[in-house]
């Protein structure tokens, strides 16, 4: 069994701010610690559903957040930037299941620290005309490479979002929202549990036939449409310079294509969007 784990901050254990998962945040420290926890708790779970092989790919912002020296040793950490798949780099069908640790809610949800991967810049995002966010452009990857994703942490809105996906995914509530910035928090040895068992419950699943259901978003590499809207016109503007990229309104871009490849277009982005705005995704 191969493992592959994304993962995100904003839904780790105990963090609720922005100062928890920002570099020079005044408890990024203390963030990067409880998130190598609650990875760590992912990785446990996996090999005792019988894992031979497990990737971790640091998610979050600089993809440099996961402290190497206290990851689990017998997973392999993928850390650093620029990537070109970002918060799935590597994945490919050679993986039998996908772990979602610290992930969040979408922009426009009322979950701790919710956004789409620009928290000012990006008001919405949809696949197929629905409406996506982190969770789901993941897993319309994972789909296209018949990649399973089986298990999801983080707040009750993210596990919520997650099920819409994928309703048969495992899931481990971390926190409960109160707003976006305020959460009501699982203690962090019960929270870990929860991962532990999520994950091992997903990835023996898997190893029991578990695979993406046909009618994915994505699924077996079929092209699907990608829509963004930007609060900034001139994001949209200047993006509409990429073959293939057309305009549906002054604010929102569309693109087709299959879910890897618009993964990594989207990467280019919010570049283009970092360049404009002068501002670095999210917060």
């Amino acid at each position: 069994m191969r493992v592959y784990i994304s993962a995100d901050m904003e839904g780790v254990t105990g963090l609720v701010d922005s100062q928890d998962v920002q570099l020079g945040g005044g408890e990024y420290e203390y963030g990067r610690a409880m998130m190598t926890e609650d990875v760590n708790a992912a990785v446990r779970g996996a090999l005792a559903a019988g894992a031979e092989y497990v990737l971790v790919n640091d998610s979050h912002m600089t993809m440099r957040n996961l402290l190497p020296d206290r990851i689990h040793p017998e997973a392999v950490l993928q850390r650093g930037k620029p990537k070109r798949h970002g918060m799935v780099e590597g994945l490919d069908g050679s993986y039998d299941a996908m772990l979602c640790i610290g992930y969040h809610a979408r922009a426009g949800r009322l979950g701790v620290l919710s956004h789409s991967y620009m928290g000012h810049e990006i008001e919405d995002m949809w696949l197929d005309g629905r409406p996506t966010g982190e969770f789901g452009f993941a897993h319309a990857v994972a789909a296209a490479h018949g990649v399973p994703v089986v298990a999801v942490s983080g707040d009750d809105a993210a596990c919520a979002e997650a099920a819409e996906w994928e309703p048969r995914i495992s899931r481990a509530v971390v926190k409960h929202a109160k707003d976006r910035f305020a959460a009501r928090l699982v203690p962090p040895a019960e929270a870990r549990k929860a991962i532990e068992e999520a994950c091992a419950e997903g990835v023996r699943a898997a190893a029991g036939g578990a695979r993406p259901a046909d009618q994915a978003v994505g699924a077996d590499g079929r092209a699907v449409e990608l829509a963004v809207r930007w609060q900034n016109a001139s994001v949209a503007s200047q993006l509409t310079a990429v073959p293939g990229v057309s305009l549906r309104d002054d604010r929102t871009v569309v693109v087709h294509g299959t879910a890897p490849d618009l993964f990594a277009l989207f990467g280019v982005f919010m570049r283009v969007a970092s360049n404009l705005t002068n501002q670095h995704p999210y917060c």
